[in-house]
């Protein structure tokens, strides 16, 4: 009786996902859809991932079908994010059916429309099966054109793989192409790291990510880290970032993020959806939404997110109702890192009420400190601001 009774409470919080919605909730919608599967785990990476088989591959699709027709049936789909673990991995008729569950549900494909592939998983016939489908942007998870960094990182690629793909990639002629890279890597120094950006730059894609190395709890990584095998170096990382600016800037791609590069007009309105903290749905063991005026994650384990889904009681964790506080906040917060900055009056006009006195008297100091500057009711960090931002982030933080 107790399990009927929380299945019909979680059926009418996810009804009210289609009832008239408050502005501040926001007006654009994203998915992100979770694709857990990897061949082997790369040493950074902490995102939940399992090695997949043709029975759990099966499943895990039809389980995105049905997560996806229970929470999204009948709305208006702005983006879309093949994300992972590695999307790529998945055969042509795995992913086109993936595509099609999408369309099926909202009608029509996404404006925006990203996939996830690492270099070693790009063929012809995926990228036929998801252009046919109506994805508009391939995101190559380069990380380096470096073989000996590459090896250091896990990543199961070669260099030569990387530009094979690549030319796969503009022979099937998507829209968009964006390339990942990472820096600060274990062994590389500044000038390792400028001819990856300028290598990757070469190759004329119209969005570039760059991203620090982070050391994440539960990676190879981490341990080796703990045990002295590999060292992390602040001021070489400051002076990377900055390179990483001045480079890319060069060569024709603004900034618009901490980490994110693009030609004009070729922002990835996907993550300026979220950044924004509009709404988005996760679909995939781990994935998180933020939609209908709540927070949750799903549970990240793929047999005990498609057991809930059979027993149509999801199990989700970090679930919480969102408040015009706590949305503000973080609009305040993921605003920061863009370049553009946060506008004080949309924040009032969208959330109905004013920064905090804490939030203001923080961000005074901040400005003092020469790490932001407002202009009139905007706010932007500075350079030495953004070297910081997450330090920024924090600070801000709780003080909605």
């Amino acid at each position: 009786m107790q399990g009927d009774l929380k299945a019909t409470v979680e059926a009418k919080k996810d009804e009210r996902s289609s009832e008239l919605q408050p502005k501040w909730w926001g007006e654009t919608l994203g998915l992100y859809v979770h694709v857990p599967f990897c061949a082997t785990a790369c040493d950074f990476c902490a995102f939940y991932q399992v090695t997949g088989d043709r029975a759990g591959i099966k499943a895990y699709l039809r389980g995105v079908k049905r997560e996806v027709e229970r929470l999204a049936a009948g709305r208006r789909l702005d983006t879309c994010f093949f994300g992972g673990g590695t999307p790529g991995l998945l055969m042509a008729g795995d992913l086109a059916q993936l595509c099609e569950t999408v369309t099926a549900t909202f009608g029509v494909a996404p404006a925006e429309w990203t996939v996830e592939m690492a270099p070693s998983t790009v063929k012809a016939d995926k990228l036929a099966a998801l252009k046919e489908r109506g994805v508009t942007r391939i995101s190559m998870g380069v990380q380096s054109f470096d073989d000996t960094l590459l090896d250091k990182l896990g990543r199961q690629h070669s260099r030569k793989q990387i530009f094979k793909a690549y030319d796969l990639i503009q022979a099937a002629e998507f829209e968009s192409v964006n390339l990942d890279l990472m820096f600060a890597l274990p062994g590389q120094d500044a000038a390792q790291s400028e001819a990856d950006i300028r290598e990757a730059a070469s190759l004329e894609p119209d969005h570039l990510s760059t991203y620090c190395l982070t050391f994440e709890e539960d990676t190879a990584l981490y341990a080796r880290l703990s045990k002295g095998k590999v060292k992390r170096d602040s001021d070489l990382e400051a002076k990377l970032y900055e390179s990483c600016w001045e480079t890319l800037a060069e060569l024709g791609y603004a900034q618009y993020e901490v980490s994110n590069y693009a030609r004009p007009g070729m922002r990835c309105a996907h993550n300026l959806n979220t950044w924004k903290m509009d709404q988005w749905i996760g679909l995939g063991p781990s994935a998180a939404s933020q939609f209908g005026g709540r927070r949750f994650s799903n549970v990240p384990d793929l047999d005990r997110w498609l057991a809930g889904l059979e027993r149509e009681r999801p199990e989700r964790v970090d679930c919480s109702e969102t408040t015009r506080e706590l949305l503000r906040e973080d609009a305040l917060i993921f605003g920061l890192r863009m370049n553009e900055g946060v506008s004080v009056e949309r924040l009032r006009e969208r959330f109905g009420i004013s920064l905090s006195e804490e939030q203001e008297s923080v961000l005074r100091r901040l400005e003092n400190e020469g790490k932001l500057v407002r202009d009139g009711a905007s706010i932007r960090v500075t350079n030495a601001g953004r070297l910081v931002v997450d330090a920024i982030g924090s600070e801000l933080m709780g003080l909605g």
